[in-house]
């Protein structure tokens, strides 16, 4: 009988980022979702070097690391790997469950090419939401100003990430 794994699209979600332009995930991250060692992933990928050309796989430049490090908290264990990190796009993503091929990887890529193809879904209909608004504003005048600049500020995308503290419990530590 096959195990089936869950995993949340919250944890795929967190794991896209946004960089050079593109939407990619970290080979930490999926290793992760993959149930492997980072090592074994880029390994294989190594083995297949010809499947990732560089729209679909690129290795990240020291300042990206660094930039990384600072925004992502569950990335923070980056800071002290020897090599920087590869960073997938959707298709380095795919290309990846086909060459580690097991019944996982086949599982997790299918969710996280939903998960993408969501996040593609939500981009395009705040553009329509955009296109829309600016024919509201054409149509009427400056008493609706500061509507439409309310709006815009709620459609703009958080540019810093809001550390929250953590919530739980610690072993050995006394209650108050």
């Amino acid at each position: 009988m096959d195990k089936i794994t869950i995993i949340p699209t919250e944890k795929i979600d967190r794991s896209i980022l946004l960089l050079r332009g593109q939407k990619v995930m970290l080979d930490a991250d999926l290793a992760v979702l993959y149930g492997l060692k980072t090592s074994r992933l880029n390994e294989q990928v190594k083995r297949n070097k010809d499947r990732f050309p560089g729209d679909f796989m690129f290795q990240l430049t020291n300042e990206e690391k660094a930039e990384v490090i600072a925004n992502c908290d569950h990335l923070q264990k980056l800071k002290f790997a020897r090599t920087n990190p590869y960073a997938f796009s959707e298709h380095g993503t795919i290309m990846l469950a086909s060459v580690l091929n097991t019944p996982l990887a086949i599982q997790t890529s299918v969710l996280i090419v939903r998960v993408f193809v969501k996040l593609r879904e939500i981009l395009s209909a705040n553009k329509e939401l955009e296109r829309k608004l600016s024919d509201l504003e054409s149509k009427y005048d400056k008493q609706f100003l500061m509507v439409f600049q309310a709006i815009r500020e709620l459609m703009k995308q958080p540019t810093t990430v809001q550390k929250l503290p953590q919530i739980g419990y610690k072993i050995g530590q006394k209650s108050k």
